[in-house]
């Protein structure tokens, strides 16, 4: 399938023409216009179009698409007049480490059995080049949660130090689903905390009917990236796990080969509401064999900044981001070979491109700074965002008070409400509600929580730093549910994510107006946003820093 660039504009004179063309001239907006008129559905679409068409090449991470993409932002911002965000530049570099493991040196051994990489198994490479051989003991650690307030201690009790540990893939069903999808990307540090020294990883039903193994390995192995730090080593929030292994049916099958719980049994047991298996030592050792290659590449986050209109909240900033990039291409690929990614995410990054003309263009600037960022490497593991969470653009003794993250609206019918990831645990909740309202806009309950859709996305990478952050999901009201579904089944991470999509660009209005409502109120309200008291995320990633009183579920 193909977008809707004119024929043969991908590949001739007039298609390089149009990338200059629209670098030189970017979208103009009339000074007259009022800042609320300003986001219009005819703005919005032509950024799409620009960064989902075929000549940015999906615009993976590290390739020359990415950087066209990176660079017509950075033109964008400058057309606003907003100023370059990062000591004087558009650009933060983020140096990563290219690895990739060699499949065919790639495999699991257990009872006997050898097991395929892509196929019976998944994990990729090491964080070193060459061959690699691990090998031990196993012990099942049920969720592998460390949670004693909420009653769950799935580690403490086990015998891990020094061995390999399986857990089951996300969270018992009862739990919270942001606080669970937490946990769900922890693993691997509460494994190492526990003295584990690698990470298997047991598919529950809940997990399959989510994303099937099919889906899980389908496509090519794409190089993994981690950003690496001034000494040059790679970065790692745990780095004493050597390894991640995720097993379908028939490995899992053979780990539990004589073990004292039979694996249906603790399928079965996972799948009921409040199931939590306990763990104990597996009898069948488990080795894994893989050679990796590597490289060094760097791409920009791009940052433009718009500075705020009062002195005194001159050092806090808010954060108002998207993440720029997307999965690249399938050369292996019949047919059209490129994941343009114009759901995911050039619409979330046009939105942020028109909130931030519009709050440029308010009569008095709001009165903090706020930085606009496209980041990189979100479909990597949300590099960039962890790498600037860590790498503060932001002056000496000055800190990110906020994040307001635009991340793959789906934009095929006129929404009617939103869903707010992370309003609850902050003072930001009444400000969404608020900005929602004007709108005429509902606020919905997460309708996904096996996704785990809170920490999937880039301000996820601030929360762990201790901001208090916002993610918006267009909700299921007015066919949203069908239209929501449908996407994620269809066309999210495949080639079919083009402009060739019944876009509602309406929608895509509405939903970059209900942001810049948000972040326009926060940078102008009298105190910064707060953690509330019982806020599960405030306690863990910002114990000490002053909170709200706490709210009643």
């Amino acid at each position: 399938m193909q977008n809707t660039t004119p024929s043969g504009a991908r590949n001739s004179a007039f298609g390089r023409n149009l990338i200059a063309l629209t670098l030189l001239c970017p979208i103009a907006i009339s000074a007259a216009e009022k800042p609320s008129d300003s986001i219009t559905p005819a703005s919005v679409r032509a950024h799409v179009e620009f960064l989902a068409d075929d000549l940015l090449e999906g615009r993976e991470t590290g390739t020359r698409g990415y950087d066209i993409a990176a660079r017509y932002v950075a033109t964008q911002f400058a057309n606003i007049g907003l100023s370059p965000g990062n000591a004087g530049g558009w650009y933060q570099q983020v140096p990563f480490r290219s690895a990739l493991v060699k499949l065919d040196e790639s495999r699991v051994t257990i009872a006997g059995q050898t097991f395929a990489n892509r196929k019976d198994v998944l994990f990729g490479p090491a964080r070193s080049e060459g061959k690699d051989r691990r090998e031990g003991a196993v012990v099942f650690g049920g969720y592998c949660i460390e949670d004693p307030a909420r009653g769950q201690n799935d580690l403490t009790k086990l015998a891990v130090k020094g061995k390999f540990v399986a857990c089951l893939t996300g969270f018992p069903k009862g739990m919270a689903s942001d606080v669970g999808a937490h946990y769900g990307r922890t693993k691997a540090k509460m494994v190492q905390d526990s003295g584990g020294i690698g990470l298997i990883t047991i598919r529950t039903k809940e997990r399959e009917k989510v994303r099937s193994w099919a889906r899980e390995i389908e496509g090519p192995a794409h190089p993994t990236l981690n950003w690496t730090q001034a000494d040059g080593a790679t970065f790692a929030e745990a780095p004493s796990i050597a390894f991640s292994a995720t097993l379908h049916d028939a490995a899992a099958a053979a780990l539990f080969t004589s073990s004292a719980v039979p694996l249906s049994t603790i399928l079965a047991s996972a799948d009921k509401p409040g199931g939590r298996p306990k763990g104990f030592a597996l009898k069948q050792r488990f080795q894994l064999d893989r050679t990796t290659t590597m490289d060094r590449v760097s791409s920009p986050n791009v940052v433009g900044m718009l500075p705020g209109s009062d002195p005194a909240l001159a050092g806090e900033y808010v954060v108002m981001m998207a993440h720029l990039d997307h999965i690249g291409t399938e050369p292996a690929r019949e047919g059209d070979k490129i994941s343009n990614g114009a759901m995911d995410n050039a619409s979330g990054t046009a939105a942020m491109i028109e909130a931030a003309r519009a709050l440029a263009a308010m009569p008095v600037r709001p009165r903090r700074p706020i930085l606009f960022i496209a980041v990189t490497a979100e479909e990597r593991g949300l590099l960039g965002s962890d790498y600037i969470a860590r790498h503060p653009v932001v002056p000496t003794g000055a800190k990110v008070v906020s994040v307001v993250n635009l991340d793959m609206p789906i934009l095929l019918y006129d929404f009617r409400d939103v869903v707010a990831f992370g309003a609850e645990h902050s003072t930001m909740g009444p400000i969404v509600a608020r900005a929602a309202s004007k709108m005429g806009l509902a606020l919905s309950p997460d309708p996904l929580p096996s996704e785990g859709l809170f920490t999937r996305s880039d301000h996820y990478s601030f929360v762990k730093q201790g901001v208090p952050s916002v993610f918006l999901m267009t909700g299921f009201k007015n066919g949203g549910e069908q239209a929501f579904q449908s996407f994620l089944k269809t066309h999210y991470h495949k080639v079919s994510d083009q402009l060739d999509l019944p876009f509602d660009w309406n929608a895509a209005a509405k939903f970059a107006r209900v942001n810049m409502l948000i972040a326009s109120e926060i940078a102008n309200a009298d105190a910064a946003p707060l953690w509330y008291a019982n806020s599960f995320f405030g306690d863990i990633f910002a114990p000490s820093a002053a909170k709200a009183p706490a709210v009643q579920p």
